[in-house]
């Protein structure tokens, strides 16, 4: 039976690999209309020969609107999807509730939220807002590991006018939401078995050439040669998180954003990166941490506490592989929360140049050196002596805290190693049969 070609086919088309794509349950039709086909897409195909699935909610179907036979439709996608072990993509596009089926249509919402959550942790959720995402579909689409949206996309729980368009990547067009949703799945593991290390062309000993102090060039220069998508660049919230590959090896990046109130920790910038930790912990993901901080930013209110709670303990709890560097500045909480060794990381470096201090370093010596500042000897002289002698890389690494100090041109083969060196560790503690019996 020839089958009309809609909005929803076209944005599978964008999805994935050419003539992959399988629809399931495509000949069903809407509850108790004989001539109108379900509003929902499901299928699964190649996307960069990498098995996945989608749900599509077409808006030239009743205008995509959801209901009970379409939650069935998606809760059969979610069961293959678990069983073979391969991401979902969700494309939200609804007008909302197919609103006469009353207390069903609420509980096909229920359907759709416990499969979401069941699959949460196991296998990569993608969500792909393309164009209105209402009710209780803004809840779902929410749920996703990672969330994109087009510019010109709606999200709205009640009334239009009182949310804002929140994602992990606002996109300029619905191609290009397509197009990082391809990127995403190239770069995630399939599940939380899978190990994600894929060949590139950009060698590992690779020298680093970029200025240290620029944050976003020196992330940018550590990671492989286009392989790094840089997510909530909206928020200027001081961080910089991205998914990216480091010598093929895919990795979550969390970086303070030195151009941002010199990188200094803020409770939404802590929010994001304790959220990157947790999605990279529950898909065995390392996470490598590069630091550049003056510290918290002031006004810290109880959220802000909450929030700096938050990103303790995603690093304390974390299991995956942790790489941090101190690429400048480390002052103050800033140095321990952002994955240091004492909050589990597995290798800490710093860069020569760094400065690790438990205050401001000026703040430092204002407090405990005043005394030291004479005639023969200013204020400039007692600071410089303090980074060199209590606030050095070197001093830190004495104590333990730091593990190495790397020549910023050698900082990527270093990671890159040490990416490599924890590859294993996502299996966990070795176990034995028993002890060798010595003959």
């Amino acid at each position: 039976m020839e089958r009309t070609q809609t909005k929803g086919n076209q944005k599978i088309a964008l999805l994935f690999d050419a003539g992959t794509f399988v629809e399931t349950g495509a000949y069903i039709k809407r509850a108790g209309c004989a001539e109108e086909y379900e509003g929902v897409i499901c299928g699964y195909g190649s996307v960069d020969g990498k098995l996945a699935f989608a749900f599509v909610q077409d808006g030239d179907r009743n205008k995509g609107a959801f209901d009970a036979t379409g939650a069935k439709k998606i809760s059969a996608l979610y069961k293959m999807a678990m069983s073979a072990g391969a991401p979902v993509i969700g494309v939200f596009d609804s007008a909302g509730a197919l609103v006469p089926e009353g207390s069903a249509v609420l509980s096909a919402y229920g359907e759709l939220l416990g499969c979401i959550s069941a699959a949460s942790g196991v296998i990569p959720q993608i969500s792909v807002i393309s164009g209105s995402c209402t009710g209780l579909c803004a809840v779902a689409a929410g749920m996703f590991d990672l969330k994109l949206a087009a510019e010109t996309a709606k999200v709205y729980l009640t009334t239009e006018k009182d949310e804002a368009l929140d994602a992990d990547l606002i996109c300029k067009s619905e191609d290009e939401a397509f197009a990082a949703a391809r990127k995403l799945v190239e770069l995630l593991p399939s599940n939380n078995k899978d190990c994600a290390i894929m060949q590139v062309a950009d060698p590992a000993e690779r020298a680093v050439i970029a200025d240290v102090q620029d944050s976003r060039a020196l992330l940018g220069d550590i990671c492989d040669a286009g392989n790094v998508l840089v997510l909530g660049e909206q928020k200027k919230d001081g961080m910089l998180i991205a998914l990216a590959t480091i010598g093929g090896v895919t990795v979550g990046v969390v970086a303070t954003d030195r151009a941002q109130n010199g990188g200094k920790l803020t409770h939404k910038g802590a929010r994001r990166a304790a959220s990157l930790i947790s999605l990279c912990d529950s898909l065995h993901i390392p996470v490598v941490t590069l630091v550049d901080s003056e510290g918290i930013a002031p006004k810290c209110t109880s959220c802000g506490v909450k929030a700096y709670g938050a990103l303790s303990g995603a690093y304390a709890n974390a299991t995956c592989a942790k790489v941090t560097v101190v690429t400048g500045n480390a002052y103050g909480a800033a140095f321990t929360l952002l994955g240091s060794r004492a909050q589990g990381a597995d290798l800490a470096l710093a860069l020569p140049e760094s400065c690790i201090s438990a205050m401001e370093p000026a703040a430092a010596v204002a407090f405990l050196y005043n005394d030291e500042i004479t005639a023969e000897k200013s204020r400039a002289e007692v600071e410089a002596e303090y980074k060199a002698t209590k606030a050095s890389a070197q001093a830190a690494a004495e104590k333990g805290d730091i593990d190495d100090i790397v020549p910023a041109e050698e900082l990527r083969a270093r990671i890159c190693a040490a990416l490599y060196m924890l590859n294993s560790k996502a299996d966990g503690a070795l176990s034995r049969r028993h002890a060798n019996l010595p003959l």
